[in-house]
């Protein structure tokens, strides 16, 4: 039957098209790696759809408020639809020129789909939109268990710029985002974030004695309600805690992954390549192909083992 007919059926027997819109977002669709590797994404939880269809009909109702215009953004992406989310965030920032957190947000799913110039265009105009403004916490998308938000609008703006410098490997201006990042907020979970790069940053850089310097705020008592992975790695540079407590991490998912490369990349900067490229080739088989982890994982095999990635 041709589609003419089919029109015509329906019209005959009173009925209409298929509504589209959440039906589509359940839709199961594919992203390839840039080492060619393909993942199908998942048909979200009903608990994630019901999020998104709140979101949707608060911009649909209201489409010219920024609160609505965030959180459909945010919530589109939570679905794993990144180029849906980044138009959502360009039409936003058509209306809202000056609003630092559309920028933020479009870099973060830029990062997401490998678009690294084009995210650090973005985080760089956030960075320069904030500039003087005062900085205050961020309502997470994803509550923790605590339902306590641990980032801040500045401090997103500066992590997520010094990860897509860091994955670009200009790493000189991926340290200096992580200091300001650091300098952001005085909460223990932005503290070990920003200093597990920090770290990693001067190691690579061949500045053992700096990145050692940057581990002062590391400590056992640290009150830590989100980011454990980069706290336990932060005790294991500093020696706090022994490798043999990280060795058995499971990989495929963010948390897990951020943990393998840590190792991966201390692997790496102490000399012993053929571990490291190992370990990355095993975060880059996980399932998390926008995690963190999987990301830096992925950009040092195509830069530093181009050859057999």
């Amino acid at each position: 039957m041709n589609k003419v007919l089919f029109i015509l059926l329906l019209i005959f027997i009173g009925c209409k098209e298929p509504k589209k819109g959440v039906v589509a977002e359940k839709t199961a669709q594919k992203f390839t790696t840039p080492l060619g590797k393909e993942f199908i994404i998942p048909k979200p939880a009903e608990k994630m759809l019901e999020l998104y269809q709140k979101a949707k009909n608060d911009f649909e109702n209201d489409p010219n408020d920024l609160e609505n215009i965030i959180w459909y953004g945010r919530r589109t992406a939570y679905l794993g639809h990144y180029e849906n989310a980044i138009k959502i965030y360009t039409e936003g920032i058509e209306k809202f020129p000056l609003e630092s957190r559309l920028y933020r947000h479009r870099g973060h799913r830029y990062i997401s789909l490998r678009k690294y110039d084009l995210a650090i265009k973005d985080l760089k105009k956030a960075s320069e939109l904030i500039d003087g403004l005062e900085n205050e916490m961020e309502a997470d998308g994803i509550p923790n268990a605590m339902n306590i938000p641990v980032s801040s609008k500045h401090g997103n703006i500066w992590y997520h710029l010094g990860l897509a410098y860091y994955l670009v490997h200009d790493y000189e201006k991926a340290f200096d985002a992580y200091l300001k990042c650091r300098k952001s907020g005085n909460n223990d979970d932005n503290i070990v974030s920003s200093t597990h790069w920090l770290y990693m940053i001067q190691r690579r850089l061949g500045n053992e004695e700096l990145a050692n310097t940057m581990l002062e705020p590391i400590s056992n008592r640290a009150e830590i309600i989100e980011n454990k992975s980069y706290y336990e790695l932060c005790k294991f540079y500093k020696g706090l805690i022994p490798i043999d407590s990280l060795a058995q991490t499971q990989k495929g998912n963010p948390s897990s992954d951020a943990v393998l490369y840590g190792l991966a990349n201390w692997h790496f900067y102490n000399n012993d390549k053929p571990k490291a490229k190992e370990m990355m080739q095993e975060i880059t088989e996980s399932k998390a192909w926008s995690s963190f982890g999987y990301l830096a994982a992925e950009s040092d095999l195509i830069k530093y083992f181009p050859n057999n990635n």
